[in-house]
């Protein structure tokens, strides 16, 4: 499976923060906020995965996070001159995709849960359909919300005036290889965006699309108001600080699932050695000597 991070869009609900730089370059406590949905990628043990972003800011990206090397993963990296839907991804991503399924993960999309890990590396498996991730929230009316008739989904609908539901889709989506053909049929809205719930829609009309539901222990955190990074900031440092262990540390997942050595964490813990971080990289590496 093949995975896509889309990094792109004006971020103009966090301006004056965005005008110059990719909200997805912003932090999240003490981590770029990509850390996250690229850390879901590798727990699903996903290493080929491609970056979508702005012209102006996919520099940037590549800055960070190089070609993957350091990871034990491959990053390749596409730019989306503007923001068509969340659809256009399949597009871009085509001939990346190839003949593989794929799974995208918006990139200001945070998740956290003690069994996410086992979730995502079962949907990596997909071979039919479409698998996709939905929790309940207090304002429906917000998101794309999934309505289901005895346990199966029957449609989706984008921000609904009256939800009769309260189950909203999450930026966490895993398709099998005709989701590129579906997207070239999709209308565009009348914003004129390739929407990714008409998409979803193709697949609940032929049968095959699951909802995995995050229940009770699972957070999922949307960061795109300012609001919103702040209490993700918040929920980060309050969880690290109790527990100990770091959410969406890229380079102890990529040493923990065995894409990297410790020769690499090693490296990674020098890197950042004057903080907090590289320390809990060189504790880590100190534990396995």
């Amino acid at each position: 499976m093949k995975g896509i991070i889309l990094a792109g869009g004006t971020g103009s609900r966090l301006f004056p923060a965005t005008l110059s730089c990719s909200k997805q370059m912003l932090p999240i406590y003490d981590k770029p906020m990509i850390y996250y949905p690229l850390s879901v990628l590798m727990l699903a043990g996903i290493r080929d995965i491609l970056i979508i972003s702005t012209p102006r800011d996919i520099g940037a990206f590549k800055d960070l996070l190089r070609d993957g090397g350091d990871l034990g993963i491959n990053l390749t990296y596409k730019i989306q001159e503007s923001p068509k839907g969340i659809g256009q991804a399949f597009l871009l991503g085509e001939e990346f995709i190839g003949k593989d399924s794929v799974c995208l993960i918006l990139g200001d999309n945070i998740f956290y849960g003690n069994s996410l890990s086992k979730m995502v590396q079962t949907s990596a498996k997909l071979k039919r359909g479409c698998e996709l991730y939905a929790t309940e929230v207090p304002d429906p009316q917000n998101f794309g919300v999934a309505f289901e008739r005895n346990g199966q989904v029957y449609k989706i609908e984008e921000k609904p005036k009256n939800p009769g539901s309260n189950l909203a889709v999450t930026g966490l989506y895993f398709y099998d290889n005709d989701v590129v053909q579906i997207a070239k049929t999709i209308t565009p809205s009348a914003r004129g965006e390739l929407e990714i719930t008409s998409i979803n829609n193709k697949y609940i009309e032929k049968g095959c699309c699951k909802i995995n539901k995050l229940g009770r222990g699972f957070a999922w955190l949307d960061t795109g108001t300012h609001e919103g990074l702040f209490e993700a900031s918040q929920f980060i440092h309050s969880v690290q600080r109790m527990t100990g262990t770091y959410i969406a540390c890229i380079e102890e997942v990529a040493y923990r699932i065995g894409f990297i050595g410790k020769d690499k964490l090693l490296q990674a813990a020098e890197r950042c050695k004057n903080t907090d971080y590289g320390a809990y990289l060189k504790g880590l590496y100190e534990q396995e000597i």
